[in-house]
């Protein structure tokens, strides 16, 4: 069982409260997932149970927690170190042996539902594929018989395959499992308790919310209890307009004839006064029904600028015809005869196992489409560092020229998507990786880009946020290329979807 007592995270550089006074329990064998946006505290929560000392250097936190429970960790990112060891010697290193007990491994690939030679490997942790290295790393946590699992987004990076495969793991191990992930089918299948994060009123009030239920259910009753709430408080702002127009009406009216009675008519003066007594205190009565009004909802809503509305491809017109005979990466031949033709505003998916060359194939299609002066073209890679300078700010990155109109903009822009002051001046690299994302995507609107090259576009945005990207890229005029694993993405954005093999792209029937 875990334990979180009065949990309050602050975030040193802005000193923004995250977190403040989070309580709740997990209990033996739950499934709980963390969600919020990005850079509200999760991964902060995970790795301060895990490690309170690891936050130090950029959070304030306090609060207590306690568990019996061995702890495993599975973070974002694997550190350089681990990233160049073989799996062999991770697998010795992360659980503190000497060397890996063959029926242990055996038992462990078993309960994972993994081939054994996987943990085996003689291969360094870099050269997996992103699957992988989410089965090595869970391997390890296994071998060591933790009892509680803090996994990071293990969903990110990882094929339609493995994603599966993760369900049924998290389905079915008896293990108590917290978990953040930005893949809503994940979420609907697996988790049975849910811990919401928001920051309201422009980040600067944090809210909690525990919910025992599964994450669709909470989804859908916030949606219910959200729309009520506006509507019950348009209804009474609006009766409460009325009623204080016709108070003011009534107050101007006694006044004007306090104001235009004779002092020979003193019997009328007194009417008047006592009568003014009374509207009064009905303005009174005005000022507590004011405060008892049903305010609007607060909450962390996802709210993104659309593309201008006259962005198109005309039908017909051909945006790609690629034709190439090896797609390759030094000498090593990835996949064979690949061909795709993509005319109009067409929204093409491509999907297939991990390391068979999606994002290559993506980057490929960029150099190809980019220099041409007929389209606009956009490109969110997997990698955003091969677009973003991690020492510019977000202001710089989206006017670069520093004009005033031009930075006024993006300022309005970045509102728009959430950003507050300080994190418009931050350097890149202290941003989150949705807030990479929003700018990447910020970036494509406000050039006007007519074609959209996207890779894994939606890995960074939470739950919460990912249906209206969908909606904003359904709704696009023009062209999208994308590479996803998005299973929504792919049945609400996609107008085709092909697979990526060794033997080229095959057509996928959805």
């Amino acid at each position: 069982m875990l334990q979180i007592q009065n949990l309050s995270i602050v975030q040193k550089k802005d000193h923004r409260v995250l977190v403040d006074d989070l309580s709740f329990v997990l209990n033996d064998g739950e499934k709980a997932a963390l969600i919020g946006e990005e850079g509200n505290g999760k991964s902060t929560i995970l790795k301060w149970i895990h490690d309170p000392g690891s936050v130090t250097p950029y959070a304030e936190v306090t609060g207590i927690c306690r568990t019996r429970d061995v702890i495993g960790y599975l973070p974002q990112e694997l550190t350089e170190p681990d990233r160049a060891l073989p799996v062999t010697d991770y697998l010795e290193r992360t659980c503190g042996l000497s060397t890996l007990v063959p029926k242990l491994v055996q038992r462990t690939a078993k309960q994972l539902g993994v081939d054994p030679e996987l943990l085996w490997a003689d291969r360094r942790m870099e050269s997996l594929s992103g699957g992988e290295r989410v089965k090595v790393q869970l391997a390890s946590l296994l071998l060591r018989e933790c009892d509680l699992l803090l996994l990071d987004e293990p969903s990110n990076d990882i094929d339609l395959e493995t994603l599966e495969w993760l369900e049924r793991f998290l389905q079915r191990t008896e293990k108590t499992v917290l978990f953040v992930s930005h893949d809503e089918v994940l979420l609907e299948r697996t988790a049975r308790m849910i811990l919401h994060i928001e920051q309201v009123r422009r980040k600067t009030i944090p809210r909690a919310t525990v919910a025992r239920m599964p994450y669709r259910q909470y989804h859908d009753e916030r949606e219910r209890r959200m729309a009520h709430q506006a509507q019950v408080s348009v209804f009474e702002h609006a009766e409460f307009r009325r009623k204080k127009e016709r108070y003011l009406s009534i107050y101007q009216s006694v006044e004007h004839a306090q104001n235009s009675i004779s002092r020979r008519d003193p019997s009328t003066g007194r009417l008047l006064k006592k009568k003014m007594h009374t509207v009064q205190a009905l303005g009174h009565r005005l000022e507590k029904e004011q405060e008892s009004l049903t305010e609007p909802p607060e909450a962390e809503w996802a709210i993104l600028p659309k593309f201008a509305p006259g962005i198109s491809v005309k039908n017909g017109k051909t945006v790609l015809d690629l034709d190439l005979p090896a797609l390759t990466v030094g000498e090593r031949v990835l996949a064979e005869h690949v061909r795709l033709n993509v005319t109009g505003p067409e929204r093409i998916c491509i999907i297939g196992q991990n390391g068979c060359g999606k994002s290559t194939l993506l980057k490929r299609i960029g150099k190809e489409l980019l220099p041409r002066k007929d389209l606009s073209v956009g490109y969110m890679p997997q990698t955003y560092g091969d677009l973003l300078d991690e020492r510019e700010t977000a202001i710089t990155f989206l006017a670069p020229n520093g004009d005033k109109e031009s930075v006024t903009q993006a300022r309005i822009y970045l509102g728009s998507m959430k950003y507050t002051t300080d994190e418009m001046e931050h350097p890149v690299r202290e941003l989150s990786g949705g807030q990479r994302a929003k700018l990447l995507l910020l970036k494509m609107i406000l050039d006007e880009n007519n074609v959209l090259l996207l890779d894994e576009p939606t890995r960074n945005f939470s739950p919460l946020s990912n249906p209206a990207v969908r909606e904003l890229l359904r709704s696009f005029g023009g062209a999208i290329i994308a590479v996803t694993h998005d299973r929504k993405f792919l049945d609400e954005v996609a107008t085709k979807v092909y697979r990526l093999t060794h033997d080229g792209l095959m057509i996928e029937n959805r």
